[in-house]
């Protein structure tokens, strides 16, 4: 068999980091860990060609090559996923599909796939592969059966070329444990936390190691703390040895809970496995409205407190915030603004809620008649599945608002000074030192935000502030001022033209 391996094209919001990325000569930020397992799965002895559309274009010379074409997706990429379709189609290859997008209701809708494997592969790809051999294989397989995920194999590294990515990827553990109504983790991988053995992430961590991967390591799970008991008796024990026996080679970043904040030991013990970001989902200053979603670890705390707690624990907060809740009152978007700006979370992520197919907010949704059209995937797009309670015009004004101030330079560069005074990273030997995507990226910063933008006042106030006061800090300072031009560009040429075409409900 020739099996290509294909990941849809995403489309340009703030999580693309497009902007950002020239800076240091990169494609994409991750590469498709999903796919790379399922190669992985396959019979060894079949031919596999991977192609990122994030990174390379998809030729009809790649279609043509191959007996089967596998498709993984989410939502937000639904668009490249219908052309993808079509161009097999028309070639007359032969499809599978599988992952997020298809799992939670997308085989019901997109047309043209010849086979559906949903759910979690560890399950569904064996017997699919099994009729395959056999010439009888159906169009869907489907299970609710949770896997031991101790058994998925190693991602096919060969497949891809790392050069391209900002980072690499992997995965401990899949699931929650708490179940926020407007997310569909649970509905795609449980309620509770399965992970993988600490020898067998260590020989992850070894693999990319062995073909000599140095830099950023994305570890995916839904919540890395989901199962803090096993993680600070055996994962982190054993990531803290690993690292400083290889002097550091990675830079860990994950997701978490806010709870994080209340555990001295756990966020010491990350730190001193070389994790140095994580990214928490705030989602609302409102605590009405953190009561409506059920966000149970957010409720009834000092969010700034916490978010600052991890910051002098050497954790850079990145922060996922949502506005539309039933409970937001008119003055969300002013609370949203200072919240974000007291916290000195500088990447903060703001979007518009949506409900996605399967979770409780959805079904909650239906029953009052509330659903308006699919699910875009896009929570930054100006658009919106459901009839808000607020005014739609105004819910739409204060998100752009609230967008337009954090993102203008002022705001932003004030924020990473903000976050910089509470910032206390690890000291340790080793790292990955200077590298010339580095030197790149600084004179590049010099050049475009130093020079030709209107932020260049700011800029510069930023770097000789942090040269004079926090002067460990300067190489992130100049990142996070990087990635700021990448907010700001997005918002410029997406956000606030969406807005201006969106009809009112």
């Amino acid at each position: 068999m020739r099996i290509l391996l294909v990941y849809p094209q995403y489309p340009d919001t703030f999580w693309s980091f497009r902007y950002a990325l020239k800076f240091i000569a990169k494609k994409a930020s991750f590469p498709p860990l999903g796919l790379l397992t399922v190669a992985a799965m396959l019979p060894a002895d079949w031919e596999k060609k991977l192609v990122d559309m994030n990174v390379n274009a998809l030729s009809d010379g790649d279609l043509k090559w191959a007996d089967y074409v596998f498709i993984s997706a989410m939502e937000i990429q639904k668009d490249s996923v219908v052309e993808v379709i079509a161009r097999c189609r028309k070639i007359g290859v032969k499809t599978v599909a599988g992952g997020p997008l298809f799992t939670t209701g997308g085989h019901e809708e997109i047309a043209g796939i010849d086979h559906f494997v949903l759910n979690e592969a560890e399950v569904t790809l064996p017997p699919f592969l099994s009729d395959l051999a056999n010439g009888c294989a159906r169009q869907v397989y489907t299970s609710e059966e949770r896997p031991d995920i101790n058994q998925t194999p190693i991602p096919q590294w060969s497949l891809i070329d790392m050069k391209k990515y900002s980072s690499m990827n992997v995965q401990y553990s899949r699931g929650c444990p708490f179940n926020c109504e407007f997310c569909n983790i649970v509905v795609l991988n449980g309620h509770r936390p399965r992970t993988k053995s600490q020898p067998q992430l260590l020989a992850e961590m070894d693999a990319l190691y062995q073909v000599g991967w140095r830099g950023g390591l994305f570890i995916v799970d839904d919540n890395f703390i989901g199962n803090k008991r096993k993680l600070k008796a055996e994962i982190l024990p054993a990531l803290i040895q690993w690292q400083a026996s290889k002097r550091y080679p990675f830079v860990l970043s994950t997701e978490a809970s806010i709870n994080l904040a209340d555990d001295e030991e756990l966020m010491k013990m990350m730190a001193d496995a070389g994790f140095n970001t994580v990214f928490v989902g705030i989602e609302s200053p409102n605590e009405e409205s953190l009561a409506e979603c059920n966000k149970l670890p957010n409720k009834g705390r000092d969010l700034v407190a916490s978010v600052k707690t991890i910051q002098n624990h050497g954790l850079e907060v990145q922060g996922g915030f949502i506005v539309g809740f039933d409970h937001d009152p008119v003055s969300i978007f002013k609370s949203q603004i200072s919240f974000i700006q007291k916290s000195g979370i500088v990447t903060a992520m703001v979007g518009v809620l949506k409900a996605p197919r399967g979770t409780r907010l959805y079904q909650r949704l239906k029953k009052e008649d509330r659903l308006l059209k699919n699910f875009s995937g896009d929570n930054t797009d100006c658009s919106i599945n459901f009839i808000p309670k607020m005014n739609y015009k105004t819910l739409m004004d204060g998100y752009t608002h609230i967008l337009s101030t954090i993102y203008s330079p002022k705001q932003y560069y004030q924020r990473i000074k903000t976050f910089l005074k509470e910032y206390k990273p690890a000291k340790r030997k080793g790292g990955l030192g200077l590298q010339y995507y580095h030197v790149r990226a600084f004179f590049r910063s010099l050049w475009f935000l130093g020079i030709i933008e209107k932020e260049r006042k700011y800029y510069w106030g930023l770097l000789i502030s942090t040269l004079l006061r926090h002067p460990r800090a300067f190489p992130l300072s100049v990142s996070l001022a990087v990635y700021g031009f990448h907010f700001r560009k997005v918002l410029e040429k997406h956000i606030l033209p969406l807005k201006a075409t969106v009809g009112l409900i």
